[in-house]
């Protein structure tokens, strides 16, 4: 009875947050759209205005309007990690379904690439990637997607060992079907919840690893509306009194990242009752 109402408020808990994360997306991707880009343009009139019914955010020191500079950034940064982090899932379950189904060479070797992924420093070795190819959002995506599927990589393939064993796995293998055609038609469905788990738990981080490159110069141009670029170029106004320039694009992304973050806990516990307790 315990672990039935346990598991019923994890439902609750989880519809909530869906809600919620869904409305506030909605709202904000309509408003990205809403929003006129004359709103970006400079002002000498508008500077430095702190919030107001007029400008919301505030406005920087060129007269932009900041509320515009956020949304239209987080909708940069979203789009740029959507596309990052289904590009690394999808690097982590070729990589985890190869290394548990194609032998121990094989096993060995991605396994070996996995600890020496692991063991750079996480930072550091995107900014490396960025910076080799150029930067920009080719840069972004390629530097995150590089370096953040070795974690899912590692889930699959124990998903797939314990799997591949299965009596129906075994059945298809006596009908002389191929590794790949196993691996599309049986294991692949099968762990696709995992999948789903680690797309969901590794939004958030893309998300906050885009901003943090952009942040320290390796993402996009500085006439890019980006939440890392608008964070930066803050920096050096904070000491001035302008604290909108940080705290309105800072929260708004902080709200992103804890709520997609609890959505893929939630999901996690939901499908694996046992972590929760761990």
């Amino acid at each position: 009875m315990h672990n039935i109402h346990e598991g019923l408020n994890v439902r609750r808990k989880l519809i909530r947050m869906l809600v919620f994360t869904l409305g506030f997306l909605t709202a904000f991707l309509i408003l990205s759209m809403i929003l006129s880009d004359d709103n970006l343009r400079l002002s000498s009139a508008s500077k430095n205005l702190a919030p107001s019914f007029e400008h919301v955010f505030g406005t920087d020191w060129l007269g932009r309007d900041m509320f515009t500079r956020t949304i239209k950034g987080l909708r940069l940064s979203l789009t740029v990690g959507a596309f990052a982090s289904l590009l690394s899932v999808t690097i982590a379950t070729v990589i985890g379904i190869c290394a548990a189904t194609f032998g121990k060479a094989v096993d060995g070797t991605i396994s070996w690439l996995i600890d020496l992924f692991i063991g750079m420093p996480h930072l550091v070795f995107m900014v490396m990637i960025c910076f080799i190819v150029g930067g920009g959002v080719y840069g972004i995506v390629l530097g995150i997607s590089l370096t953040h599927w070795t974690a899912l990589a590692r889930v699959v393939r124990s998903e797939v060992l314990q799997i591949k064993s299965a009596e129906y796995i075994q059945v298809s293998k006596s009908y002389g079907k191929s590794k790949w055609y196993i691996a599309r038609k049986h294991i692949l469905p099968s762990i696709f919840p995992q999948i789903m788990i680690g797309f969901l738990l590794m939004f958030p981080h893309v998300i906050l690893h885009e901003a943090a490159l952009t942040f320290l110069g390796f993402g996009f141009s500085p006439q890019t509306p980006a939440i890392g670029i608008i964070l930066s170029e803050a920096m050096s106004h904070i000491s001035t009194g302008k604290w909108w320039l940080v705290v309105f694009p800072g929260v708004l992304l902080v709200i992103i990242i804890k709520s997609f973050d609890n959505i893929g806990e939630l999901f996690r516990i939901l499908l694996e009752p046992a972590s929760s307790h761990d």
